[in-house]
């Protein structure tokens, strides 16, 4: 009888410890699964090409490295090494680009995104702007991206250079500048009265 208790008392005591080691399990798995979930939401895709004519093109969220492939490094490089910032007005730049962010919608397909995306990478790096207050959106053709980036951003032409304080966009620089990059930069942040070249 003794020997009866003392083995149901040991079932007992393993089923009990094993549910809560169960339970301990479950919560571990349940934290991994959230801390993953975190992690992708996190990990969005970035630099991904799509066929374009006889090449490539970026479509999606990008960055510099992705403009460092082999299908765009060419005129991304040159294009930054030949242009010279006006070093009066990126003095006046620094302060005032402090606390914004931007957001640049360009074509990888397009020559004014090829022409003036180097040159402003080339501004930003002379000013010291922190790369992660940059968002950069690599459109189709068509100005649009499988993610819906360009929604509600009234995109019409590339590149579009956007700048936000607080959330709010301050304005922006549509396909070419009005007078550099530079000087429509400076009228932007500086709160001056600013028409990119296909404001109405």
């Amino acid at each position: 009888m003794n020997k009866l208790l003392i083995i149901l008392s040991a079932i007992l005591w393993v089923g009990c410890s094993s549910s809560k080691e169960k339970n301990k399990v479950d919560e571990n798995t349940s934290k991994e699964m959230v801390s993953e979930s975190r992690s992708l939401r996190i990990k969005e895709k970035i630099n991904d090409t799509v066929p374009y004519e006889d090449s490539v093109m970026l479509l999606g969220k990008a960055n510099r490295k992705g403009l460092q492939m082999e299908a765009f490094k060419d005129w991304f490089n040159t294009g930054y090494d030949n242009y010279k910032v006006d070093s009066e007005i990126k003095e006046q730049l620094k302060p005032l680009l402090k606390d914004i962010t931007i957001t640049v919608f360009m074509g990888t397909w397009c020559e004014d995104s090829q022409r003036e995306t180097p040159h402003f990478y080339k501004i930003l790096d002379e000013v010291n702007f922190d790369e992660f207050k940059l968002d950069l959106i690599t459109v189709s053709e068509e100005k649009t991206t499988p993610q819906g980036f360009e929604k509600g951003k009234n995109i019409t032409n590339v590149p579009s250079i956007i700048f936000y304080k607080n959330e709010k966009e301050l304005g922006r620089i549509v396909e070419y500048p009005i007078e550099s990059l530079e000087k429509d930069m400076l009228a932007i942040l500086s709160g001056k009265e600013y028409k990119h070249a296909y404001a109405e």
